[in-house]
């Protein structure tokens, strides 16, 4: 549940690397329970945040509170938090009943009881049975989840990933997603995952914060982050979007400002075609340019007449207008409820 002391509270923190400053100012609470996730490009300052609250780095200035307590200053063993990195660094000659309960026999715990508590954290990863193999005898995912019950067995107040799943291939990441967010939900603890894939980002997170030269450029739930962007650089980094600098929101638009759409919010229809086509509170002129198959969708990419190339997105479902033809003359519409005006 979560309450009201944040699990995490940075204040003021700021890190630099001689004249760069990779964290810059940064402010931030995280909840109790919440699924968190800090996601940028590379140099953004998000892995440099988690490096600082793990204690792997000491800041420059402000504060790291975990749970009420101030830590900016103590080594990372002091700090009620363990950290699952890409490189999930099992022992390979070890078991994997004994590789999850190392951390226990560091701190003392006797071999019956920490044997009876790593087993026990196997069984919450889907493991249970697995406990006598080497890590060399496991899938990708399968060693992924052994370093999490490693990494949980130990009881932390947060867990803190540095792009656990960025090793797998697309397929064992998906369903890593979907399993890493039933095992936070089971587990109860605060998670912090960094990443530079959206898609896993808006998949996994009660709540996500976009990185742009160490500060956080907006902070809100996927659904806010996505829907309502609050700057060009978040519009165009989460997703795909269609930007209208000032110039072509005046002519497009009638309003000044920058402003996006999203692909999936345009319709798209032939010019002179008898096909029947959705109205629109704004409609603009324009030339197919590239027809591209992605599976579930297509992908239209337009020259409008306004000087602008956009791109739209139509699910291929039974109802999709055929549109394949380069060259093509088509209307492109969009709802004014769509069009979103970036800071």
């Amino acid at each position: 549940m979560i309450g009201a002391t944040p699990a995490i509270r940075l204040t003021g923190l700021t890190k630099t690397f001689g004249t760069v400053n990779a964290v810059d100012r940064v402010d931030l609470d995280i909840a109790e329970g919440e699924f968190f996730s800090m996601l940028g490009p590379s140099g953004s300052g998000k892995t440099t945040v988690l490096r600082l609250i793990a204690g792997f780095e000491q800041p420059s200035a402000g504060t790291i509170e975990l749970f009420g307590r101030d830590v900016s200053g103590r080594a990372p063993f002091d700090r009620d938090v363990n950290t699952v990195f890409q490189d999930y660094a099992l022992f390979p000659h070890m078991s994997v009943l004994d590789n999850v309960a190392y951390g226990l026999r560091v701190r003392g715990v006797a071999k019956k009881a920490r044997h009876a508590l790593a087993q026990e954290a196997l069984e919450k990863v889907r493991l249970g049975e697995y406990g006598a193999r080497k890590p060399a005898q496991l899938s990708g995912g399968q060693r992924q989840r052994v370093a999490l019950a490693r990494a949980t067995v130990v009881q932390p107040k947060a867990l803190l990933l540095d792009e656990p799943l960025g090793a797998l291939d697309l397929k064992l990441r998906e369903q890593m997603q979907v399993e890493l967010k039933e095992i936070q939900r089971d587990l109860g603890i605060t998670f912090i995952f960094v990443t530079h894939d959206q898609e896993e980002a808006l998949t996994l997170s009660d709540r996500i914060a976009v990185f742009n030269n160490g500060r956080i450029e907006q902070l809100g739930s996927p659904a806010e982050i996505y829907e309502r962007p609050s700057s060009p650089f978040v519009a165009a980094f989460v997703g795909t979007s269609n930007l209208f600098d000032n110039a072509v929101s005046a002519r497009l638009l009638g309003r000044s400002g920058t402003h996006s759409v999203r692909p999936e919010k345009m319709v798209v229809s032939r010019i002179g075609s008898s096909a029947s086509t959705a109205v629109t509170d704004r409609t603009a002129v324009g030339t197919l340019a590239e027809v591209i198959y992605v599976g579930s969708g297509t992908r239209l990419i337009i020259d409008l007449d306004a000087g602008i190339r956009v791109t739209a997105l139509e699910q291929n479902d039974a109802h999709r207008v055929d549109i394949d033809q380069r060259g093509a003359r088509v209307h492109v519409g969009w709802h004014d409820r769509d069009v979103v005006a970036l800071a």
